[in-house]
């Protein structure tokens, strides 16, 4: 295996964060979209959505028994999958991307556990990936993971959810790192018609103990919910209406998609 955990941990770790709170030094609100990775014409996705003005892509790798995902996202996974897609794949796909911007992969600690942390994790670095999401491994036991995924340079994402009690939600900010993902809704990932008052509720909780960029995700379904969410967090994560666009309309209309909300959280 390829050492990972000298001068490229010292390189590539921290890069997710960096961009984000230099772009909200800046005075910019973040969008992360989420693309489906294996799906067809995904990297291409990717490619127009880092033009079209992403701070960074959350990229996912396929897993047959998601625990977030809603039925646009599973729908696509299910489609790479039966084309053939693998966490090796993927990354490999992964691998050939320049973006010139952060790429951080969401998938579930099944595969995780199954490579070991230190496999995972360096697979990552190895293909260039500067960030994970891990949404089924709670903060209470993620312990081990965060420790070694710092060691090889990856940056662990942990999600802030709603119902994520006073006394733990300090805590929980301060072991993330790259960013507070706050999750906007008890539910799977979807469009809404209506951005959730617990999306500002739980960025609002995130806010009040932490530094560190705060994005909002699940649920948000328009540009102009994306606004909302903003108000108070420093970013928005777009991931269904994105996918939705890819399957339907192709790579180029996901570019045309992200300028949209890039465009909306410009104007403010």
């Amino acid at each position: 295996m390829t050492d990972v955990s000298g001068s490229v941990q010292a390189e590539r770790f921290g890069a997710l964060e960096t961009r984000l709170r230099d772009r909200r030094q800046a005075g910019a609100k973040l969008l992360i979209p989420y693309v489906t990775g294996g799906y067809e014409g995904w990297q291409r996705a990717v490619e127009a959505a880092a033009a079209a003005g992403a701070d960074a892509i959350e990229i996912g790798i396929p897993f047959s028994d998601p625990v977030i995902d809603g039925p646009v996202i599973q729908q696509a996974s299910t489609a790479a999958l039966a084309q053939g897609a693998t966490p090796a794949s993927v990354l490999e796909e992964v691998r050939a991307l320049d973006t010139g911007i952060p790429h951080a992969v969401m998938t579930y600690y099944n595969l995780c556990h199954h490579q070991g942390h230190e496999r995972f994790a360096s697979a990552l670095v190895e293909a260039g990936v500067s960030g994970a999401i891990l949404p089924d491994l709670p903060y209470v036991e993620a312990g081990p993971w965060l420790t070694d995924s710092a060691e090889i340079g990856i940056e662990a994402v942990l999600l802030a959810a709603p119902t994520t009690p006073d006394h733990r939600l300090a805590a929980l900010c301060e072991a993330s790192r790259g960013f507070v993902y706050a999750v906007g809704l008890l539910g799977v990932t979807g469009e809404r018609a209506a951005l959730a008052s617990t999306a500002t509720e739980i960025a609002s909780r995130c806010q009040a103990v932490t530094d560190r960029p705060v994005l909002t995700g699940v649920g948000i379904g328009s540009p102009a919910q994306a606004v909302e969410a903003c108000q108070v967090s420093d970013g928005a994560v777009i991931g269904s209406a994105v996918v939705r666009t890819l399957m339907s309309d192709g790579p180029a209309a996901v570019g045309e998609l992200v300028a949209t909300y890039r465009a909306a959280l410009d104007r403010g």
